[in-house]
């Protein structure tokens, strides 16, 4: 039991150290120096092939919050065997709960694309639903912030 533990802390520290130095798209921080990636909300069952990822975004109505699961997700999807299925999803709580978003349009996220209100709800589907994930990634200059803010992630 006690190696099992071990093992199970190993595998979540591989993986905050795999998205530590993953860079914030608006500061010249980390997500980790902002406090918007812990180790407690990383899960990974390796038996299950599962990683669940939560992140805060710093603020509420973070206009950033999709890009930032999107880097998270592209980071995984790059680093991870195939075998994982990854589940990306903003820390319940952190802003207002997803329940709160689906019953009421005032609490959003703000899309700067478009200038559209997304509830939060929208945003943990969108990154985790693969056609919407690729479709993101065509679009070449979504595709060049990404991976600026995963670069020289390795170490």
């Amino acid at each position: 039991v006690w190696y099992d533990s071990v093992k199970a802390c190993t595998r979540d520290f591989n993986m905050i150290e795999m998205l530590r130095h993953l860079n914030d798209p608006e500061h010249p921080l980390t997500l980790e120096q902002l406090k918007v990636m812990t180790l407690d909300n990383i899960v990974v069952n390796d038996v299950d092939s599962h990683v669940k990822v939560q992140f805060t975004p710093t603020i509420p109505h973070c206009s950033m919050a999709t890009l930032i699961g999107l880097c998270i997700r592209v980071k995984l999807l790059r680093s991870l065997p195939k075998r994982f299925k990854v589940d990306i999803r903003i820390t319940p709580g952190a802003h207002i709960t997803e329940n709160a978003s689906k019953q009421s349009n005032t609490h959003m996220l703000i899309n700067l694309h478009n200038l559209t209100f997304i509830p939060i709800y929208v945003v943990n589907k969108q990154l985790n639903d693969k056609e919407r994930v690729a479709a993101a990634l065509e679009n070449a200059h979504l595709l060049n912030v990404v991976d600026k803010c995963i670069a020289n992630t390795d170490g």
